[in-house]
C-alpha cells in the first residue's frame, strides 16, 4: 500500500462512518472465482422458485466483472439495523402480525442509496475512476463480497454474520474502476453451531450454507406471487411479511447493538400490528400505513394473502366476519386465502354453510379448489 492509497483509505473509512455506514472492506473485483459454480448449482435446483430474474442475470450476478467490466475493486459497506427488542417476541401474540425486522420503518434501499452515492462522489474526486454504486437492486452477491472485504463471513444459514453486529448488517457497494487496497476476506467462525438450521420451520436448508428458497417463509410471503403453498400455511403463523428466526438465533448477535440509524428503528405501530386493524385495509389505507416502507413493494394484494393466513392461524372466531368479508373481494388470490382463514376459524358446520352459499358464485378454479383442499 503506498502512502496516497493509504491516506485515501483512512478518508474514506472516516467518511463513510460519518454518513453512518458501520462496517467497511475492500476487496478486488476477481476475488470470488468460486460465485459462477455456486450461482450455477443453485439454479440448476431450482432453488431460486419463480424468481427468474436470478436466471436471467446469471451471467451478470456471476462476477463483479461481468456486470461491469470496467470495475477492479469493489468497496463493501454495512449498516447495522440490530433490533431494540426480541423480534421472535411476537410470534406467540397470534391476534398480532410478525414483520421482519429490516422492514419495520423505512426502506433502507432508499437510505442507504444516498449515503453510497455521497462516498462514490468522494472517491471519484479524489482518483478520478469511474464509479457505480449498488444496494440489492442489481445483479450483485453482495454477502461473498463482504466476506471477501472482511465484513463478516456468511454463516449457515446464507446469511452474512459480524463478530461486531451479528447477522443485523444491510449490504452496499461500490464498484470502483481503479486499485485500491485489498483487506483480508473473514474466516468462517460458526463452527459446529447449527441453531439457525434447526429453528427453520419450514426446513429450507438442503444443507448447511445451503437455501432452497421455495420452502424459505420470507421468500414465500415476499417473493412469491401465487397462493402460498397449503404445506407452509400453518408454518408461516403469524410472519406477515418476511421471517427472521434463522437470523434472531444466531449466537453472534450477543455482540450486536441496536442500530444507531432512526429511520431503521421499528415504528411503534408495525412492532405488532393487530391483525383485525391489518384486514379490513384497503388499497389506499394500505398505501397510507406502507408508505416509504419495502412492504409496500409487494403490492396490496399480496400482503392481504398473508394476513389472511395468519388470521387462519389465530385460532380468534372473533377475526371469523373479517375473513367472511373478504370471500367477496375482487382479487382471487386474496379470496383464496379468506376461504382458508374461514375455514379454519368457522368449523366444520358453519364452513359447510358458508361453502354453500360462496362457491356457486366463485369463478376461479384454484378459489374453488379451496373449499375442498385438506387444511
Amino acid at each position: 500500500m503506498t502512502e496516497n492509497s493509504s491516506a485515501l483509505v483512512t478518508e474514506l473509512k472516516t467518511r463513510a462512518a460519518a454518513l453512518g455506514f458501520d462496517a467497511f472492506g475492500i476487496t478486488t473485483a476477481t476475488a470470488r472465482p468460486d460465485l459462477k459454480e455456486k450461482l450455477d448449482a443453485a439454479l440448476a435446483k431450482g432453488w431460486h422458485g419463480d424468481m427468474e430474474w436470478m436466471a436471467d442475470t446469471a451471467e451478470r450476478r456471476s462476477s463483479p466483472v461481468a456486470l461491469w467490466d470496467g470495475v477492479r475493486s469493489v468497496i463493501m459497506l454495512g449498516v447495522n439495523y440490530g433490533p431494540d427488542s426480541d423480534p421472535m417476541a411476537t410470534l406467540t401474540q397470534a391476534d398480532r402480525g410478525t414483520i421482519s425486522v429490516y422492514a419495520r420503518n423505512r426502506d433502507y434501499h432508499d437510505i442507504i442509496k444516498g449515503k453510497l452515492k455521497e462516498l462514490a462522489g468522494l472517491i471519484n474526486r479524489r482518483t478520478g475512476a469511474a464509479v457505480k454504486v449498488f444496494v440489492d437492486t442489481a445483479p450483485v452477491m453482495e454477502k461473498p463480497l463482504a466476506e471477501a472485504a472482511g465484513l463478516g463471513w456468511q454463516g449457515k444459514h446464507t446469511v452474512l454474520v459480524s463478530r461486531e453486529f451479528g447477522s443485523w448488517l444491510f449490504l452496499g457497494a461500490i464498484f470502483v474502476a481503479a486499485e485500491l487496497p485489498a483487506d483480508a476476506p473473514h474466516e468462517e467462525n460458526c463452527g459446529s453451531c447449527t441453531r439457525c438450521l434447526d429453528i427453520c420451520p419450514t426446513n429450507a436448508f438442503p444443507a448447511a450454507y445451503q437455501l432452497d428458497a421455495r420452502r424459505c417463509l420470507a421468500y414465500l410471503n415476499i417473493e412469491h406471487k401465487g397462493p402460498i403453498p397449503v404445506e407452509f400455511r400453518v408454518a408461516m403463523g403469524n410472519r406477515i411479511y418476511g421471517c427472521d428466526d434463522c437470523l434472531a438465533v444466531c449466537p453472534w448477535n450477543k455482540f450486536a447493538s441496536v442500530s444507531r440509524e432512526a429511520k431503521l428503528l421499528a415504528r411503534a405501530d408495525l412492532e405488532a400490528p393487530a391483525l383485525s386493524d391489518l384486514v379490513g385495509l384497503d388499497d389506499v389505507g394500505f398505501r397510507g400505513l406502507f408508505a416509504g416502507s419495502p412492504i409496500k413493494r409487494i403490492g396490496h394484494k399480496r400482503f392481504l394473502r398473508n394476513v389472511l393466513i395468519a388470521v387462519g392461524n389465530s385460532g380468534d372466531a372473533g377475526l371469523l366476519p373479517m375473513a367472511v368479508e373478504r370471500l367477496r373481494d375482487d382479487d382471487p388470490l386474496v379470496r383464496g386465502a379468506a376461504v382458508w382463514a374461514t375455514r379454519r376459524l368457522a368449523g366444520s358446520d358453519k364452513s359447510s354453510r358458508l361453502r354453500a352459499a360462496f362457491l356457486p358464485q366463485e369463478r376461479d378454479l384454484t378459489v374453488r379448489v379451496e373449499w375442498d383442499q385438506d387444511i
